[in-house]
């Protein structure tokens, strides 16, 4: 039977999502002969009743090929507002797009809440993975990862070079709340000397000891100290310009972390330390998705679109001991976000070629 299949993005942008979507639609329409509809904006476009036409040859220029290598989601997306008080609202806007599926690409909160919405109303769904923080649970890639990483060590490698240059300590603050794959992945192949991650715990004398030894022991002048922005500050430490504040469950900062430890640096190590903060910010989710990217999209909207033929709903598509498997929503809402283990063979390695990761 031939069916009409929506496509939505959810949640951050990041780059990869537009060759999902080529996938989705070149082997729904070339393969099984289905309408594919995108929905803009994510939930909003099920509020409004909006639905765009997409086809394989809706993007051909002259034979280019374009979503293979552009960033972003040519569907838009959004990632606020209270969903699910307007739950009745989307139900039946999926309704009334006369969908029989769903394709939902977005990272664990936003597939939470979008399952939430789909159990509600009865929608037959697949979701697929992506964020550049890689923490979806039971996937071991998700869409858009790879690709701030390679970011993530371009800019490493630039500052490295104004580093030693200068006798500086750079602080590379990346993205990261939860989890700090990024930060680990990222400084392991950009050469960081320390990496602090919010799994594991740190101190600040044992960083500044780190920074001493570099320059006592390796005759190093200067250093990479790349932080995941969901670490947490330590009590004990030795005064900053950030504005600390202590409550009964955890302190915060009025800063970003990459601040706040070079504040700490500053004024803790044996010599006298210049120090600069980078924040890469939004930089990170941008860019023309790499090639492991491209394959994994390419391989998850294939995988997505054989799960509807095959009317397997509520599953999510993941990337497991090389082969991509189908796994129960329910299971993955439920155990994301996904952190770094402590014992991880990439943390060992760390330290092994003597990088700073904690205690």
């Amino acid at each position: 039977m031939k069916k009409r299949i929506g496509i939505l993005t959810s949640g951050g942008d990041c780059p990869g999502l537009n060759c999902v979507i080529r996938a989705v639609v070149s082997h729904a329409t070339l393969t099984y002969d289905w309408e594919v509809v995108g929905i803009p904006y994510a939930t909003q476009g099920l509020l409004e009743r909006q639905a765009i036409a997409l086809s394989v040859h809706g993007w051909d220029l002259r034979g280019i090929d374009p979503l293979l290598n552009m960033g972003g989601t040519i569907l838009g997306t959004i990632n606020k507002g209270d969903t699910l008080a307007r739950a009745s609202e989307m139900i039946a806007g999926y309704a009334e797009l006369k969908l029989d599926a769903l394709i939902a690409i977005g990272g664990d909160g936003s597939m939470n809440i979008i399952h939430q919405l789909a159990i509600l109303g009865n929608w037959n769904l697949i979701t697929i993975p992506k964020t550049i923080d890689n923490d979806v649970a039971l996937t071991e890639r998700a869409i858009g990862f790879d690709t701030a990483v390679n970011t993530i060590v371009d800019a490493l490698n630039r500052l490295t070079f104004t580093a030693a240059s200068h006798d500086r300590v750079m602080i590379v603050e990346v993205m990261g709340r939860n989890a700090g794959h990024l930060a680990l992945h990222s400084g392991i192949a950009g050469g960081a000397d320390v990496i602090l991650i919010p799994e594991l715990t740190y101190t600040i004398p044992g960083l500044c000891q780190h920074i001493d030894e570099l320059r006592n022991t390796w005759r190093r002048k200067f250093a990479i100290v790349v932080v995941a922005e969901g670490i947490s500050p330590c009590v004990a430490d030795f005064g900053n310009s950030c504005s600390l504040e202590l409550n009964s469950k955890s302190p915060s900062l009025k800063c970003g972390m990459g601040q706040y430890i070079a504040d700490q640096i500053a004024q803790c190590t044996n010599h006298e330390v210049d120090t600069r903060v980078s924040v890469l910010g939004h930089i990170q989710r941008g860019g023309i998705p790499s090639a492991l990217d491209r394959l994994t999209a390419t391989v998850f909207g294939k995988a997505a679109v054989d799960l509807i033929a095959q009317e397997k709903y509520d599953r999510m598509v993941a990337w497991q001991n090389g082969q991509v498997v189908p796994v129960p929503i329910a299971d993955v809402v439920a155990k994301s976000p996904s952190p770094v283990d402590p014992g991880s063979y990439l943390i060992h390695s760390a330290r092994a070629l003597g990088t700073y990761v904690g205690e």
